[in-house]
């Protein structure tokens, strides 16, 4: 399925518009014939599950507008999408308590606590030997966020020893980063939350991370920030399932294509990101 790249211009014009407002609301996904035919179908696939009748998944939960902590409620796209595809598979949703980002991986491939890694994971050649992905649900490029004051227009801006580059930890940011600003200090941190409110600070000189939480960040909590570098990377994100679980990756995969065609993805993204991408 061809789906559309988030741009810092449509991502940050549906943001000033609409999403202060959507970010505090609830949305429930909506359900028809082909939710059926997919609920069927998944509970007749062969997979196993950490706790029977429960897809138990598992987030860095510090990543908005995909997923984050609002109190003690879990929120974001990705966890409502989330839970759109367990209805589908005729599952509850279980979550494990936020896990840093970096160990999400190797979680899924020891097996015993979660069924899926739902993380805004990109899909890598790298990764893929060691978990398996779904089907892809999303696609994003890298952003550069830094102080509107410094006034930031390329990378070769930031390519100077002695700027330092918040990044987190085993992300494809923190790898855009190693490789392109090598004479910068490039320093890893839980989440990218942590990496812009040191930023404001004085801290680092910018931020690399995933363009739709750049924006996010940027549009809503840091408003002294802007996106000033866009990498056109063309990532895709996708879930995370143990190799020894192909069953549910088939299962996971069907219940997406459900959830598309029934409208709720559409819905989903209308909510999160003021558009239907």
């Amino acid at each position: 399925m061809s789906k559309s790249t988030i741009t810092r211009r449509s991502f940050i014009g549906a943001a000033s518009t609409s999403m202060l407002g959507l970010v505090l609301t609830a949305c429930g996904g909506s359900s028809g014939s082909t939710g059926a035919t997919a609920t069927d179908a998944a509970a007749s696939a062969d997979y196993t599950l950490i706790t029977p009748g429960k897809l138990t998944c598992v987030s860095d939960m510090a990543f908005p507008p995909m997923d984050y902590m609002e109190g003690d409620t879990y929120t974001g796209y990705e966890v409502e999408l989330m839970e759109a595809i367990a209805t589908k598979m005729g599952l509850e949703i279980a979550w494990l308590p936020p896990t840093k980002f970096d160990t999400i991986i190797p979680l899924i491939k020891q097996g015993g606590k979660a069924d899926v890694g739902a993380s805004s994971f990109t899909i890598t050649d790298e990764r893929k030997e060691e978990i398996d992905f779904s089907d892809s649900y999303l696609d994003s490029n890298q952003g550069v966020a830094t102080l509107k004051s410094a006034g930031v227009k390329s990378e070769e801006d930031l390519n100077v020893e002695g700027k330092k580059i918040g990044v987190q930890s085993g992300t494809t940011g923190e790898m855009w980063a190693k490789e392109n600003l090598t004479n910068a200090t490039i320093v890893p941190l839980d989440d990218p939350v942590q990496a812009m409110s040191g930023m404001s600070t004085g801290l680092y000189d910018a931020v690399a991370a995933d363009l739709p939480v750049m924006s996010y960040l940027c549009a809503q909590s840091y408003t002294d920030c802007e996106v000033s570098i866009e990498i056109p990377t063309g990532e895709q994100y996708g879930l995370v399932v143990s190799k020894d679980n192909p069953g549910l990756t088939a299962a996971l995969n069907e219940a997406y294509a459900a959830v598309v065609a029934d409208g709720t993805e559409a819905e989903l993204q209308k909510k999160w990101f003021g558009a239907e991408l």
